[in-house]
């Protein structure tokens, strides 16, 4: 492969905009080519053979001539190995042409009848010399390579990867500043960075480049002489070096300078102090701590840079498949991208596949252990590069490093003080800080990955881990239980006190219930931490904790047992919600110990437990927590039992009741920082906005919803709120808005692998409103399973409707109507106007072919139930249906007078003229099927409470529908409609 760079030269003047986009034109429209990296500054061409890139350079400079410093460009043409390493190593041709010149590496030059031979030069990859020829028909100058200027910088045999930004940054700062030191642990590349910079810049210091390695030093007395011998200057001590070199304009790299600080610090003080024109690059893993020294820590590689690095040493002959790629990608991230350690992994790749390489790194240590002639002996292994560190340390500084390594995660200043057992550990912790052993980040530490390793082995070895993690433990319940209050005050402050910590609190659950010595503060924890899984999708997680605190003592009759329970079913709730027995059993114990603050918040767990089966008795558990939290002055307990009555008049609808319950529970709530349950009452709101046809504001709050949901990072309340507005888009006929709005949250649901119920029916909502049925059918019976546990709840008669809508829309009329048999009963066992309207609805257009007197029946008991209880956004659709049933039926007449009436108008007409188009007004063809029913079950004799549960009904909606039948027969009570059904013909 041949690889063929194009450029224009830094420092060749002003070179505008256009020129740069007509030198990507160029490159794009050149003949033969196999591909173009698009960088319209350095645009890159692959071609098969060498003759063609040079054919193509001969193009360029033809074309050039006619734009802007067209004469400039300069053109490097390399033929290697894979296509990554080639165009790198062409990219490090370019960058030491000429402008105007054209660079070929030797094997390019072969395909050439008269290169222009330039002699060997070394590049600024650090590679060794190479000779480098050049077409004669362009500049023949010298190249701009390490070889202009004096250096004794080191020769690497392996290619430089990545780090593109920080060398930019890092040379831009060096040229301002006398004194940088790259900071940072063993094995992150300070080295390789350090001599990268320098080759980089080489050409701004006409007195050279000189490099020392300190590694093998051990007697600081020696640096001058070091110095001095390097740069070609007579040996003396450090006063007279200074001296000759006061003249000087070079750079002193000194690498490793750690274990010699001090003689480091003497000698470039003394070198900045007479010689204004050194500059000095330091690498270490500890800063100089000098006045005027500029430090910059060399951070671990980026996500993509890991991998390239590992595909660039695994070698030619490495190709990966996707599972490689994928496991290439975790051993990166799970070596904190240090470049020492993916090397030594990659140097497995002889033995192992990366999938291998991955799963030994349970072994890190002893896996990344290489045997290379020439590396010092500390870069051999991972674990002897922390070694060199680690043997730096004072006995003090090493007991605190070993002990940070319990931590899991990151700690604060607090955490370190209790498991040191030091109130003054900060400046300890300081010094490892600077000892690239402890990232620093704001307000918290944290130790990379396999250093946490390193320091857990000495950890191990010291005799101190059960301690250390009694300590932690010890430490973490006292921070959980001190920010309980704030989870009644302030949700926002308590997340904010204990999310940074949740691997901690999971490491100190973990030792806290495995032992009978400290399983009386692991259950304390347990208890104090339910509301930390019941957000961000870890719920089962946090039920197997819970389960395991209650298991320690399950005949406990404590009020930590109690808690526990609670904390239990708060968990169930958006985790695991038919578990709900635990908060039975905790409501029991609450009042059996006459702790009414947790009976109050047990009675809300035990509603929400029995909404699944029975809403009525969930109305009045609810009811009886509101009234018991106020009287004891506890709103938290009070809002949330009044968040579930909220959702049940919202269910009924009910809403003039429930709108001004939700305002106030929606206020209580986001008050106290509460995101969770207030999106859950703002989502409710939205819902009854929009269902009495308030659709703009219902808008609005589904935007508020998605607000006050987001920061929660939480799967189910953020899924919950962007259904929710994206159905209401949807609605307001803005249906490609509302897809884009869930689409993307979908596809990370999918990749985490989470669970969001409601989310299917949100998407199966809007492929209906666009009219994709077959697609809105795939997402809707994700939501409306036909067994299992849910299948018989209020949630399917909640969705049904629109699977029903969706299978008609896609012709298949007998599934339709068996979805909505199966939805008009679940509608009317939980009493859902609706969903019951909205099932009727869809069989009344199912029965239009075939039999319009019924069609027409269902659709104005969907329009009574719509208008009756409020349900204005539905109106139209009624009146849509009635208009389809006009037309069918060659009413014209009644479809021109629907369409020239308001919307309340048209609903009064339809209403008013019902007897006149079909069914009269009174006697037996008056009767509604319902109500037919209902006669039917009350001439057989049951009473109003029996009906109700053989029709899936409330009592007080069987005494409406008969109050009706009275009505329309002119009877008075049960005995005279008995009396003229009896006398009824047949």
């Amino acid at each position: 492969m041949t690889a063929l760079v194009v450029s224009y030269a830094p420092d060749a003047g002003a070179v505008t905009a256009p020129a740069y986009v007509r030198l990507a034109e160029l490159a794009d429209a050149l003949p033969d080519k196999r591909l173009v990296l698009r960088n319209a500054a350095w645009p890159v061409v692959l071609f098969d053979a060498p003759s063609t890139a040079i054919a193509a350079a001969h193009v360029l400079r033809e074309q050039a001539a006619a734009i802007p410093a067209g004469r400039l460009l300069r053109i490097a043409i390399h033929t290697g190995g894979a296509q990554p390493a080639a165009v790198r190593h062409a990219e490090q041709v370019n960058e030491v042409a000429n402008p105007g010149q054209t660079l070929l590496t030797s094997l390019a030059a072969e395909a050439v009848h008269d290169p222009v031979d330039l002699g060997v030069h070394r590049l600024r990859d650090l590679g060794a010399g190479e000779r480098l020829f050049a077409l004669p028909d362009g500049v023949l100058d010298a190249p701009r390579s390490l070889a202009g200027t004096a250096n004794n910088l080191p020769v690497m045999f392996t290619s430089f990867v990545g780090r593109r930004a920080e060398l930019g940054a890092i040379a831009t700062q060096l040229a301002s500043s006398r004194l940088m030191t790259l900071s940072g642990p063993g094995g992150t590349g300070k080295t390789r960075l350090a001599a990268q910079v320098a080759a980089g810049s080489a050409q701004r210091w006409p007195d050279g480049v000189w490099w020392i390695d300190l590694a093998a030093v051990t007697d600081g007395g020696l640096l001058a002489e070091l110095v001095a011998s390097t740069i070609g200057v007579p040996v003396g001590d450090v006063r007279l070096l200074a001296g000759q070199l006061r003249d000087r304009k070079l750079l002193l790299c000194l690498d490793n300078c750690e274990h010699l600080l001090d003689p480091v610090a003497e000698l470039v003080i003394a070198l900045q102090s007479s010689c204004p024109e050194i500059t000095v690059l330091t690498t270490s893993r500890e800063p100089l701590d000098i006045p005027g020294e500029v430090v910059r820590r060399v951070p671990p590689l980026t996500v993509s840079e890991g991998p390239e690095l590992f595909v660039e040493r695994a070698g030619d002959a490495f190709v990966a498949d996707e599972a490689d790629a994928e496991a290439i990608r975790s051993i990166c991230r799970r070596l904190d991208g240090i470049p020492l350690a993916i090397e030594l992994a990659a140097s497995w790749l002889r033995t192992l596949t990366p999938r291998q390489i991955e799963a030994g790194l349970d072994d890190r240590f002893g896996l990344l252990v290489r045997n290379t002639r020439g590396v010092a002996a500390r870069q051999q292994t991972l674990a002897a590069s922390i070694d060199w560190s680690y043997d730096l340390l004072d006995e003090g500084e090493r007991k605190v490093f070993r002990r940070l390594a319990v931590f899991a995660g990151g700690f604060t200043l607090a955490a370190t003080q209790a498991v040191c057992e030091d109130p003054a550990v900060l400046e300890t912790l300081g010094r490892l800080v600077d000892k690239s052993l402890v990232v620093a980040e704001e307000e918290r530490y944290r130790l990379l990955e396999t250093i946490r390793e390193y320091a857990g082995t000495r950890l191990a070895e010291s005799g101190e881990l059960e301690q250390v993690r009694d300590l932690h433990l010890s430490h973490f319940l006292g921070v959980a239980e001190e920010a309980e209050p704030l989870l009644d005050e302030n949700r926002d402050a308590w997340r904010a006190v204990i999310e940074p910590d949740r691997d901690n609190y999971r490491a100190a659950l973990e030792h806290g219930l495995t032992d009978d010595r400290r399983t009386e503060r692991g259950r304390r924890l347990a208890a104090a931490l339910p509301w930390l899984w019941n957000l961000g999708a870890t719920g089962p997680e946090g039920i197997g904790y819970l389960r395991q605190a209650i298991g320690c003592a399950p005949n406990d009759r404590s009020l930590l047992q109690a808690r526990l329970l609670y904390g239990y079913a708060t968990v169930a709730d958006t985790a695991s919600p038919f578990e709900f027995d635990a908060a039975e059993r905790g409501l029991e114990l609450a009042t059996e110990l006459g702790d009414d603050r947790l009976r109050a918040r047990c009675l809300a767990m035990v509603a929400v437990g029995k909404i699944f089966s029975d809403l009525q008795p969930a109305w009045d558990l609810a009811g009886e927590g509101v009234g018991l939290a106020e009287s004891i002055g506890d709103d938290s307990a009070r809002d949330a039992n009044l968040a579930l009555r909220c959702q049940l008049l919202v269910m009924w609808d009910r809403h003039e009741e429930a709108r001004p319950l939700l305002e106030l529970a929606a206020a209580g709530l986001l008050a106290r920082g509460e995101r969770g349950i207030a999106a859950s009452v703002l989502t409710l709101l939205s819902g009854s906005q929009a269902a009495t046809g308030e659709l703009l504001p219902a808008i609005a709050t589904a935007e508020q919803t998605l607000a006050v949901a987001e920061p929660l990072g939480d799967f189910h309340r953020v899924g919950m709120a962007r259904a929710q507005l994206a159905m209401l888009l949807a609605r307001s006929g803005r249906i490609d808005a509302g897809l884009e709005l869930l689409e993307p949250f979908v596809r990370l649901v999918a990749e985490a692998e989470a669970v969001v119920p409601g989310l299917g029916y949100a998407m199966g909502e809007l492929r209906l409103r666009a009219g994709e049925f077959e697609s809105a059918i795939d997402w809707l019976r994700q939501d409306t399973p036909t067994d299992g546990p849910i299948a018989e709840t209020y949630i399917p008669a909640m969705m049904l409707p629109a699977l029903g809508a969706a299978l008609r829309g896609a012709g298949r009329a007998d599934e339709s109507a068996a979805v909505l048999d199966r939805a008009v009963r679940l509608s009317r066992r939980f009493i859902l106007p609706r969903p019951l309207a909205d099932a009727l609805e869809q069989q009344g257009y199912l029965a239009m072919e075939t039999d319009p007197d019924k069609a027409a029946e269902l659709f104005h008991e969907a329009l009574t139930l719509r208008v009756d209880h409020g349900l204005r956004l539905y109106w139209p659709d009624s009146l849509t249906a009635l208009t389809a049933l006009a037309e069918h039926t060659n009413r014209p007449l009644d479809t021109t007078r629907l369409a020239e009436l308001s919307l309340d108008e048209a609903v009064a007409y339809v209403r008013r003229t019902r007897g006149s188009r079909g069914r009269p007004s009174t006697g037996w063809p008056s009767l509604t099927p319902t109500e037919r029913e209902v006669v039917a079950l009350a001439v057989e004799g049951l009473s109003n409470p029996e009906i109700g549960a053989r029709l899936y009904m409330s009592r007080g909606t069987v005494k409406t529908h008969l109050a009706h039948v009275y009505a329309k027969l002119n009877v008075a009570n049960r005995t005279e409609l008995a009396a003229l059904a009896a006398a009824r013909p047949g």
